[in-house]
């Protein structure tokens, strides 16, 4: 058995709450937090001269990753939605749409990462919309698409990422249906990851299903992390 350190942060294209783009004050705080496995939200790569301007390859390179980009749509001419980075080796990677029809385009990144010879682990990165009706959409997909289906797939899940559910929906009761969820507040006492200076909701999550032991749990709140986004990262520490 070993600890596998997991986080998930809404990085808000590096905008932070000075409204400056820096995207260095995210590799900051992704160094302070030191994980594993590293599921971003709301990520910009652009292909320009300036390294970052690509957002993710910069992160990446800066903290010796492994990623990959889940596309949701294009910005600005470049790449905008969920970024994965990890230590470890992937193997396999899917984007699927989660969009609903005249809202925003919305994404859960998949990634299949090998953490031992003998073991896959698969994460799902997603951001979810910002309407009720809308999230209701996205969650039947991601069970009646067979998106988060074990079906064929030997290994250990966790999904996680921005849900924008701060109260308990249809996404918050299946995935609990399905997953085992981290008892945020009995752990952390304040569980509000949203917004980071004075945070008043909680739309961080993580889930998670067998051979994985939850150990520890933080909401990182260094000062560098109040204000290089508008979200606080959730960190986890699994023993597999």
């Amino acid at each position: 058995m070993h600890l596998l350190r997991v986080a998930t942060y809404n990085i808000h294209k590096g905008r932070g709450l000075d409204q400056r783009v820096q995207i260095g004050r995210i590799v900051e705080v992704l160094r302070e937090i030191d994980g594993d496995i590293i599921a971003l939200q709301e990520v910009l790569s652009i292909e320009r001269k300036k390294p970052k301007d690509h957002q993710a390859r910069f992160i990446a390179r800066e903290m010796g990753f492994h990623y990959r980009i889940g596309e949701n749509r294009r910005l600005r001419g470049g790449a905008y939605g969920n970024v994965t980075l990890s230590r470890f080796p992937l193997i396999h990677t899917h984007n699927y749409d989660l969009t609903r029809p005249g809202r925003e385009p919305r994404g859960c990144l998949r990634t299949d990462l090998q953490i031992a010879s003998n073991r896959v682990l698969h994460v799902y990165n997603l951001h979810l919309g910002t309407s009720y009706r809308e999230r209701h959409y996205q969650a039947r997909k991601l069970f009646d698409s067979g998106i988060l289906k074990p079906a064929g797939r030997a290994g250990p899940r966790i999904v996680l990422g921005d849900f924008n559910e701060w109260m308990s929906g249809l996404t918050s009761r299946l995935m609990k249906d399905h997953f085992n969820s981290i008892p945020v507040r009995p752990l952390l006492g304040k569980s509000r990851t949203y917004p980071g200076f004075f945070p008043l909701v909680h739309l961080d999550h993580i889930y998670f299903d067998g051979a994985l032991d939850v150990v520890k749990v933080v909401v990182h709140r260094s000062r560098g992390a109040l204000v290089a986004s508008d979200h606080l990262p959730i960190v986890v520490d699994f023993q597999v």
